[in-house]
C-alpha cells in the first residue's frame, strides 16, 4: 500500500528510502516472482476469453435480442423500452459492481477470493437471461435483466481486480489489451450471433443462457490457480460492506479524471452503438432482412479492427510507458468515425464508422483498464476501487439512452445524436490528458 508519505509534489509514488519515483516491476503482485511463459499464456487466454464470455451473451440480448422483441410489442415504444431496461438494470449493475469488488477484496475462500465469485456470476447472470427470454412481458424482462446484471458484474469485478492482484506493473497493459479486445470482440459476436435469431429469440435465450453458464467456470479454469486466502486479514462485516461505497478521499485526483473520462466515453459510444439495429432502419432507411445483414458485417469489420488494433496498442502502451495519450487519442478517433455517418447516411457510412471505430475501440479498451490500475490511490483495495471506476459503464449506460431518446424527441430522428455523441467523446479526451500520474 503507497501510504501518502511516499507520494511527491505530484502525487506519484516513490521508494520509501530514496524519495525517487517508484518505479515499474515485472513481478507478479501475488508470488512477487516473475511470470513463467506458460503463466504468462494461461492469464493471457483467460482475460480474453472472460470478457468476451460475459460480453457475448449480453450484448447479443441487450443490443439484438431485446430491442426486436421490443419492437413487436404493441403499445410499447422500443426505445423507450430499451432506455426503461437499461436504466433500471445499471442501478443494480452499479450496486453489484461495488459490492462484488468489496466482498472478493474482503473473501477468505480456500480457492482464493475473487474464484468463487467469478463462477458465481456466471450462474446468477444465466438464470436472469433465461428468465428474460422466457416471458414477453416488458415488466419481467426488467426483472430479469436486473438479475443478468447483478450476475454480470460479479464476473466483472473481481476479474477485473485480478490485473491488480496477479500481472506484474510491466505487462498490464499487454494483459488490459486482451481483456479490451475481449470486451469489444464479445460485443460484436453478441451483435453477429444475435443478428441469426431475429426470427427465434426464444432459441438465442437460451444460448445466451449457457454461455453465462460456463463463462466462469471456464476462464478460472484456464488461469494459473488463484492463491489460497483463508489466511486474508480483512474481514467481512455490515460496516465494511457499507465502507465499500466510500470513494476515495486522499491522491485521487487523478482517479477521478479517469472516473470522468471513462463516464463521457461510454455515454457517447452507447449512444450510438446500442441503437445500430433502430439506426440501420430509421435512418439509414434498410428493411430488417438488410438490416441483419448490416449488423453481421459491421460486427465481422469491428472484431477485425479491434483486433488488429489491440494487438498493437497494449504492448506499446508497456513498452512506450505511455498510457494517457493512447486512449485520449483514440477517443478523437472514435469521433471521427461517428461524423462519417452525419456526412454520408448510407450503409456504406456505417461500415466505415464502424471500421474506425474499431480500431478507436481496440486502443481504448486495450490501454484504458491498465490506466485505471495505475491511478488506483490504494493498491490494497483494488476490487473496491475498480467496481467504484467501473460505474462509468454503468452510468453511461443509464445516461446513454436518455440522451439519445431525448435527442431523437427533439429532433424527430438519429442524424443529430451523432454530433451529440461526439462532444462527449471530446470532453474525454480532455479528461484524460489532464492526468498527471500516469504518461
Amino acid at each position: 500500500m503507497v501510504d501518502t508519505q511516499d507520494m511527491n509534489t505530484s502525487g506519484e509514488p516513490v521508494a520509501p528510502s530514496s524519495g525517487k519515483p517508484a518505479l515499474a516491476t515485472n513481478l507478479a503482485p501475488d508470488t512477487g516472482k516473475p511470470l513463467s511463459v506458460g503463466r504468462n499464456l494461461r492469464f493471457a487466454v483467460g482475460f480474453a476469453l472472460v470478457s468476451i464470455l460475459w460480453a457475448l451473451p449480453f450484448f447479443m440480448g441487450a443490443s439484438v435480442l431485446l430491442p426486436h422483441i421490443f419492437d413487436g410489442m404493441k403499445g410499447v415504444s422500443p426505445e423507450g423500452a430499451i432506455g426503461l431496461v437499461n436504466s433500471i438494470s445499471s442501478i443494480f449493475s452499479l450496486l453489484a459492481n461495488i459490492v462484488f469488488g468489496a466482498l472478493s477484496d474482503m473473501s477468505r475462500f480456500k480457492v482464493g477470493k475473487r474464484t468463487p465469485w467469478i463462477v458465481l456470476g456466471g450462474v446468477i447472470a444465466a438464470v436472469g437471461y433465461l428468465l428474460a427470454f422466457n416471458t414477453q412481458s416488458l415488466a419481467l424482462i426488467v426483472v430479469a435483466w436486473c438479475v443478468v446484471q447483478v450476475g454480470l458484474n460479479c464476473i466483472i469485478a473481481p476479474a477485473v481486480a485480478v490485473l491488480s492482484d496477479r500481472i506484474p506493473e510491466l505487462t498490464r497493459g499487454t494483459f488490459s489489451a486482451l481483456y479490451g479486445a475481449g470486451a469489444i470482440v464479445g460485443q460484436q459476436l453478441g451483435t453477429f450471433v444475435g443478428s441469426f435469431f431475429l426470427s427465434n429469440t426464444h432459441a438465442g435465450g437460451i444460448v445466451g443462457t449457457v454461455i453465462f453458464l460456463f463463462s466462469g467456470i471456464i476462464v478460472v479454469l484456464i488461469w494459473p490457480r488463484e492463491q489460497s486466502a483463508a489466511e486474508n486479514a480483512a474481514k467481512v462485516s455490515a460496516a465494511d460492506i457499507a465502507r465499500s461505497f466510500i470513494p476515495p478521499t486522499k491522491n485521487c485526483r487523478d482517479f477521478y479524471l479517469a472516473l470522468g473520462g471513462r463516464l463521457v466515453f461510454v455515454i457517447g459510444t452507447f449512444m450510438i452503438s446500442g441503437y445500430q439495429l433502430f439506426i440501420l432502419q430509421k435512418y439509414i432507411h434498410l428493411s430488417l432482412s438488410d438490416a441483419r445483414t448490416g449488423l453481421q458485417v459491421i460486427a465481422v469489420i469491428t472484431v477485425i479492427t479491434t483486433i488488429g488494433a489491440s494487438a498493437i496498442s497494449g504492448p506499446l502502451s508497456d513498452f512506450l510507458h505511455r498510457r494517457k495519450i493512447i486512449v485520449a487519442a483514440s477517443t478523437v478517433l472514435f469521433a471521427i468515425g461517428l461524423a462519417v455517418p452525419i456526412f454520408m447516411p448510407t450503409v456504406t457510412g456505417m461500415y466505415i464508422y464502424a471500421a474506425l471505430a474499431g480500431i478507436a475501440n481496440g486502443c481504448y479498451m486495450s490501454v484504458d483498464q491498465a490506466l485505471n490500475v495505475d491511478v488506483l490511490p490504494n493498491p490494497d483495495e483494488a476490487g473496491k476501487d475498480l467496481g467504484i471506476l467501473n460505474l462509468a459503464n454503468t452510468l453511461g449506460q443509464i445516461l446513454a439512452p436518455v440522451f439519445t431518446t431525448r435527442v431523437i424527441a427533439i429532433t424527430g430522428g438519429y442524424k443529430m445524436v451523432f454530433p451529440v455523441a461526439i462532444v462527449f467523446l471530446l470532453v474525454g479526451a480532455f479528461f484524460i490528458m489532464t492526468i498527471r500520474k500516469v504518461k
